[in-house]
């Protein structure tokens, strides 16, 4: 990888050897390679057992999750929040592993789209749940510094399943929730 990023920063006509960029090709591949390392990380290794049993059966939240993602398309990154609910069915996940799988699937290139759907159908896959909601808000520097440079844009998205998808009363919860 660093061989590639130095052929990428000679190909814009600067100086490998110029003293602010002789280490840059190596800081690059690192910062290339944390910023991916969703790729290197499964469902089973982020949840890691943390699935416990429990009678509620009513609606856990956690609100605001921070995730930084590449876009697909430029390889430019999105930045924003992620809001996750799902109501249970006999076992909760561990409060961290909801974070976990925002970051694992936000740290691979993306679209947001997507990615909102992925974290919905792991929390649905992993507990059970009778239902899951997952309200993406980014700002995407593809927009923002590139083409139409829109730097007050944002980009929401969402993905319903189950009970959030079929029951108007559970998904008003959602967003009332998401509003407070």
């Amino acid at each position: 990888m660093r061989e590639h990023f130095a052929s990428i920063i000679s190909s814009i006509g600067e100086d490998l050897n110029r003293p602010g960029l002789l280490d840059t090709p190596d800081r690059a591949a690192k910062a290339f390679q944390f910023l991916t390392r969703g790729y290197n990380q499964t469902l089973d290794e982020i949840v890691n057992g943390a699935l416990f049993p429990s009678d509620s059966e009513e609606m856990i939240m956690v609100k605001d999750i921070e995730l930084y993602s590449l876009c697909e398309h430029h390889l430019l990154p999105f930045i924003g929040k992620a809001h996750v609910a799902y109501i249970p069915t006999g076992k909760v996940l561990g409060l961290s592993k909801i974070a976990r799988i925002v970051d694992m699937f936000a740290r691979r290139l993306q679209i947001q789209e997507q990615l909102t759907v992925q974290i919905a159908e792991s929390v649905q896959e992993i507990t059970g749940a009778s239902g899951v909601g997952v309200i993406i808000e980014a700002k995407h520097m593809c927009m923002m510094m590139r083409g139409v440079e829109k730097q007050n844009s944002s980009m929401k998205t969402s993905a319903m399943l189950g009970s959030f998808r079929t029951n108007q009363a559970t998904r008003n919860e959602f967003l009332s929730l998401l509003r407070s």
